[in-house]
């Protein structure tokens, strides 16, 4: 009998199998394939924590996954002094189990004689790590798998910094959590957690508490109270946790004419409007644009489930809307941020703005044009969040903005996660600020281009499946660095830098030392200026691709982005053949 038979039949035996899952195991017991892509493996704790489809199983998630989890982190959590008592603050979003999931996690806490901090109520990324700072928590947990599918969701872990755990951590959780069985794991009552104190509700003092922290990054409120009403925007949360503070926080600025998408205003894990609930998808603003010509908006903003992405949609002059990138956005609030700062006479000297390797180099330009620092770092926002906690812990540079291509922003040192709450007040402010000037983020894009030159992007992701996934994107990936990218489209490598050898070789054959942490991510710069970087999803079978350039006229760059991705789409379709 080979391993995942055996795990199999571990869990259709085991008497606390919750009986859900049990039917689950049952209905599947003459399918060999179905057991071994469920048992053939365990879901991995990295980074950005589990994250998995829901279902029985070592490799899905499920409740008895979530609660050898919690166990390994209180098991990890007893290596530090004074954790227990300064807790771990939870969240969680619409998902499917995602309520029941969280309370699991605070009974597990609750009963090694951890302290949890539990919202009574769905919440989003931004504020769980806002909390975790508020409360002086040792760490914070959130049930959601973000944007992925409805049939998704996960367990993230933060520190108490307020980003989330790094790799060294992230290592040492798993490593106590697989010292741990997926049954038997121990739970306290919640009435009894209440009444010892070890489980507490998070009041509403801690909302008003954000709120108020995040207004004091308004650049002109004076404006905004005054000119806000002017201000048409349609707002969908996409069915998620972003309804509440998006809506809140917008009001107490000063907007108020905010038309909410109502198809998908009310929390619903099966996301029924969209095929995934992901504001990056222009089809997930279907509805929102529908509405917008019916109320006279010019903006439509998307959030999330778990409210740390935030899309946009901007009118054109044709009338026509047009859903930008998170590249485009970003770089539209390092714009509006450093000019306004410096008009106003408040853009510090040692001012920072930090990107992941994979954003646009737009940034660079605008930064540059105002004597910024820009930071490059590896994709995933904590390590944007490690750079904020380095600044505080030094008291210099003073950072300002941080952002991923990815639809991630962050202003202020408030909350360490992807912000789309206050990322949508800061972008409902310019929206303000612009049309002072007749302007709509359309034609401040446009100006843009003017100042900075063209930049732009192109992703492409290839998604596999399974165990056969993961192993072709193992396969492709050495092949890349056995048979290196020399050149694409007839355009010459300058230098490729291998993250994971942490080399970085020149077309001479000189080689240096990357200036970055080790990873699984290869990027290459080309001679005219473009570049390409290649890494593979941390959380599920995936491989993306990312292009950038610049050039300044539009349709060259737009001829020369698409012969890159053309010879690059090729090379990689060859090799996860």
């Amino acid at each position: 009998m080979q391993a995942y038979q055996q795990a199999y039949q571990s869990w259709l035996n085991a008497p606390e199998l919750d009986a859900g899952l049990k039917g689950e195991l049952t209905a599947i017991a003459g399918s060999q394939a179905e057991q071994e892509e469920r048992f053939y493996t365990e879901l991995e704790f990295g980074t950005a924590g589990l994250r998995g489809i829901l279902g029985a199983g070592t490799n899905r998630m499920n409740v008895h996954v979530v609660r050898r989890a919690t166990q390994g982190l209180a098991d990890y959590l007893r290596t530090f002094e004074g954790a227990a008592k300064r807790g771990v603050a939870i969240a969680y979003d619409s998902r499917h189990f995602s309520e029941a999931f969280a309370l699991e996690a605070a009974l597990v806490l609750a009963q090694n004689g951890v302290r949890a901090y539990l919202y009574s109520t769905l919440h989003s990324v931004p504020q769980l790590s806002y909390t975790i700072l508020r409360l002086n928590c040792i760490a914070g947990i959130v049930i959601t798998a973000s944007h992925n599918p409805s049939e998704y969701n996960g367990y993230k872990v933060y520190w108490e910094h307020g980003g989330q755990v790094g790799p060294k951590q992230a290592a040492d959780i798993f490593e106590a959590m697989r010292r741990t069985g997926y049954f038997n794991v121990p739970r306290m009552g919640k009435q009894a957690a209440l009444e010892q104190g070890l489980l507490r509700m998070i009041g509403q003092e801690v909302d008003e508490a954000y709120y108020a922290s995040i207004e004091t990054l308004l650049l002109n409120p004076a404006l905004v109270r005054q000119k806000g009403a002017s201000l048409k925007l349609v707002y969908t949360p996409l069915h998620g946790s972003g309804c509440v503070p998006v809506r809140e926080i917008l009001h107490r600025i000063g907007i108020e004419n905010v038309s909410i998408v109502q198809e998908q205003a009310a929390p619903d894990g099966g996301f029924p409007t969209v095929q995934a609930p992901n504001p990056e998808d222009p089809q997930a603003f279907t509805l929102g644009e529908k509405l917008a010509d019916r109320v006279g908006a010019n903006v439509i903003l998307a959030t999330d489930p778990d409210a740390d992405r935030l899309g946009v949609a901007v009118r054109c002059t044709n009338g026509k809307f047009y859903v930008l990138t998170g590249n485009q956005i970003g770089s539209l609030l390092i714009h509006y941020i450093l000019s306004v700062r410096a008009t106003q006479g408040t853009l510090p000297a040692d001012g920072l703005v930090v990107k992941s390797i994979v954003s646009t180099r737009m940034a660079n330009a605008i930064c540059a044009k105002y004597g910024v620092e820009i930071r490059d770092v590896l994709t995933g926002f904590r390590f944007i969040s490690e750079q904020i906690a380095a600044c505080e812990a030094a008291g210099t540079p003073a950072f300002l903005f941080g952002f991923e291509e990815s639809y991630g922003f962050l202003a202020g040192s408030f909350a360490r996660d992807k912000d789309a709450v206050c990322a949508a007040m800061l972008l409902s402010e310019a929206c303000v600020y612009y049309g002072e000037q007749g302007k709509t983020l359309y034609d401040v894009l446009q100006d843009m281009y003017a100042i900075y030159g063209y930049f732009k992007e192109s992703v492409k992701a290839y998604t596999l499946t399974g165990k056969a996934g993961i192993e072709k994107i193992a396969a492709a990936l050495r092949a890349l660095r056995e048979e290196p990218i020399r050149e694409l489209a007839g355009i010459g490598v300058a230098c490729a830098e291998d993250l994971l050898s942490g080399l970085c070789t020149y077309a001479g054959g000189r080689t240096e030392p990357v200036a970055l942490p080790k990873a699984d991510v290869l990027r290459y710069t080309f001679t005219n200026g473009a570049w390409l970087c290649v890494r593979p999803s941390g959380t599920e079978p995936k491989l993306k691709l990312y292009i950038g350039a610049n050039a300044e006229k539009e349709a060259d760059l737009d001829a020369l982005l698409s012969s890159l991705m053309r010879a690059a789409d090729d090379r990689i379709n060859t090799l996860l053949q």
